[in-house]
């Protein structure tokens, strides 16, 4: 199986108790084999509230892994603006609407002067599929750089440049993957080489694309050689695209979005899941002058793209983030969970990294090498004890934390005190 293996067996449908496996089998029946579902005993939530979810019987989990509603679950000021404005109006960027064209402006004031349009979309993955297109009309190369185990989405195009979606042997042949950002790579060299790979075939290249937290990579929030890659896709002919569908809108702890943490000035912004807080609304912003090289080849309309209740919805997460302070408490939180994960003294913990509210946590056998089966058994163990996470990385051995920008303290406390319990022992059961 591509990807992250911490995903439920179906073939152990028949050892869940009779609800949750004749769930499974509809499930199964109705939608097909291609989906997937979390643990080793799958979960069934009817609610959510900030940063918890709750089964049919109340029980309350702990959710330190989904970016998607980032100012929290069921937020009652992103609920009652989707049902205010879904009660008066809901239609397209056809016609005229005062509060997309403020909302654009105040998602562009939040970016760099040289970002000067924003074009909506309703999916992470339809917009970098937009930024595909707009980086091949403005540079007319064809060449994607990703990292090795990048993910950006599951259209056609561009699941051709998600190794980790499809794996590294069913990648486009325009596409050439780079190492991942991890100590002792030179990621500029390794940018430089796939740039002379594409020489060598004949191939110019169209854009490098990064995740700015390298999150599928394992969380890698400082990268050295950043911006050499970039001048040097840049003065290859490419364009630079941050892919800020996970670490942007404050997840990172100093200010809004990923790319700055590196010091970096992109040419095109991916935007997405945390935008409207799991509405679905997405977008892309850039340069003018390269919306303007894709404009004269081809208009463009997306008919929920922008949809007025999509943006009642992204209106009021920026609302949310301003007003709660919720960057200001990814910094704090997100460093005290680092510092104390790094305290616990696990020799099972080789690395803590992260900024903000996403944190990587590299998890290692007795010998010091990635270990893949204690991770997801670190990671189910935690699920039996209500707390929510994953696994990523190259080898699967890094554990993922990313909860709504709402966890706080109490929250903090309990995903602490239950981490530190199963690094222990991840096979006691409660």
């Amino acid at each position: 199986m591509v990807g992250p293996t911490s995903y439920f067996d179906p073939a152990r449908t028949g050892e869940l108790d009779p609800r949750t496996a004749d769930l499974v089998r509809r499930r199964d029946a109705a939608l097909g084999p291609a989906y997937r579902l979390f643990y080793r005993e799958p979960l069934e939530f009817v609610r959510g509230s900030g940063a918890h979810l709750f089964t049919a019987d109340g029980e309350d989990y702990l959710d330190a892994y989904n970016n998607v509603p980032c100012v929290g679950h069921a937020h009652p000021r992103v609920v009652a603006a989707i049902a205010e404005q879904a009660a008066r109006l809901n239609t397209h960027t056809r016609y005229l609407s005062e509060p997309t064209v403020a909302y654009a402006e105040r998602l562009l004031a939040t970016m760099p002067a040289s970002i000067g349009h924003v074009m909506f979309t309703c999916t992470g993955s339809e917009a970098n599929d937009l930024a595909l297109r707009i980086a091949r009309a403005a540079t007319g190369g064809t060449g994607v750089l990703v990292t090795e185990y990048a993910y950006h989405g599951v259209t056609s195009e561009v699941a051709a440049f998600s190794p980790s979606l499809v794996g590294p042997d069913a990648v486009a042949p325009w596409v050439r993957m780079i190492p991942s950002p991890r100590p002792g790579i030179d990621f500029a060299e390794g940018v430089r080489a796939g740039l002379a790979s594409l020489e060598a075939d004949g191939l110019t290249p169209a854009a490098l694309v990064v995740d700015t937290i390298f999150a599928s990579d394992g969380c890698y929030p400082d990268v050295p050689g950043f911006a050499d890659a970039v001048a040097a896709v840049r003065s290859a002919g490419g364009i630079f695209v941050a892919d800020e569908v996970q670490p942007g809108f404050g997840r990172l702890g100093d200010g809004m979005w990923g790319f700055a943490r590196h010091g970096l000035e992109p040419d095109l912004v991916t935007m997405g899941k945390p935008m409207g807080n799991g509405h679905p609304v997405a977008g892309l912003a850039g340069r003018p002058e390269h919306i303007a090289a894709f404009a004269e080849q081809s208009r463009y309309f997306n008919t929920f793209g922008g949809n007025t209740v999509s943006i009642a919805a992204a209106q009021a997460v920026l609302d949310v983030i301003q007003d709660e302070g919720l960057i200001d408490n990814a910094h704090r939180v997100g460093a005290r969970l680092r510092d104390a994960i790094a305290g616990f003294g696990s020799e099972r913990v080789a690395e803590v990294r992260g900024a903000g509210l996403f944190i990587g946590v590299d998890l290692v056998d007795a010998d010091g090498h990635p270990d893949e089966p204690f991770t997801l058994d670190v990671v189910n163990a935690l699920r039996e004890r209500r707390v929510l996470l994953a696994a990523s990385g190259p080898d699967n051995a890094s554990l993922k934390i990313r909860p709504p920008l709402v966890f706080d303290d109490a929250d903090a406390d309990r995903l602490l005190e239950q981490l530190s319990a199963v690094l222990r022992n991840p096979r006691a059961r409660l």
